[in-house]
């Protein structure tokens, strides 16, 4: 089954120096429908303004990564972590016990990312800080559960889902497989056609930009890419 959640659908709001949609509730935005995914809990895209940024605060007990489609964030915390994050890199926080960070575009460009939160399957334990880059094609596995022997090269979370990247050719064609019956699709460029034949029917969901999909009680769905553009998206396989 397939649910999808267009863009203007999402919660928005222009602070000047930010520019944010929500996929889920969060901060000032509510929906009663719209708390979270499975163990999905924010999904923020946001277009951060050059020279600006998001003071220090607090966090914990939550899964948190970023994903940069473009420009830079500097990245800062009272762990002692201090980088910064580009196109290809995908930071991670497991808050744990709690950590206070900020992060703030460093250049004059914009910068444009997407913001993520998991639910942790327990409470507690150190914070931790990774950063990596990755070479990102066709859905790139970028984190995955930290007891996940076939984890490789992913970002090891302290959660049950694994969490995909992927820049897709015009044209091109790939099958996504779940490991458990759901997951959430999240384009962020280009046009994509999403397939299922389970159920004892084809269903086929195109998507835009912005747009997110809900995949429930799925093996597999095809991605197509349509039209004369490339496409960007993230995936998450989730329990």
């Amino acid at each position: 089954m397939l649910a999808l959640r267009k863009s203007l659908d999402r919660g928005y709001f222009d602070h000047g120096w930010l520019k944010t949609y929500h996929s889920f509730s969060f901060g000032e935005y509510f929906d009663p429908e719209r708390i979270a995914f499975r163990n999905l809990r924010v999904i923020n895209e946001d277009v951060v303004a050059g020279g600006r940024g998001f003071g220090m605060h607090p966090h914990r007990d939550m899964e948190i990564l970023t994903y940069i489609v473009s420009g830079a964030l500097e990245h800062k915390d009272n762990m002692g972590n201090g980088a910064i994050i580009r196109p290809g890199e995908v930071q991670y926080m497991s808050a744990g016990t709690g950590v206070l960070h900020s992060e703030a575009n460093p250049s004059p460009e914009d910068c444009h990312l997407l913001q993520i939160w998991i639910l942790p399957r327990k409470s507690g334990g150190p914070p931790i800080y990774d950063q990596r880059a990755f070479d990102v094609g066709p859905m790139t596995r970028v984190a995955a559960p930290d007891d996940d022997p076939a984890c490789g090269g992913s970002i090891p979370i302290r959660a049950d889902a694994s969490i995909y990247a992927g820049k897709m050719p015009a044209g091109s064609e790939q099958e996504i497989s779940l490991r458990y019956g759901y997951g959430w699709f999240q384009l962020i460029t280009g046009s994509v056609e999403i397939t299922t034949s389970s159920h004892g029917a084809v269903n086929v969901i195109r998507m835009s930009p912005g747009d997110g999909l809900a995949i429930r009680e799925e093996n597999s769905v095809r991605m197509r890419v349509i039209g004369d553009q490339n496409a960007e998206a993230l995936f998450f396989d989730l329990p």
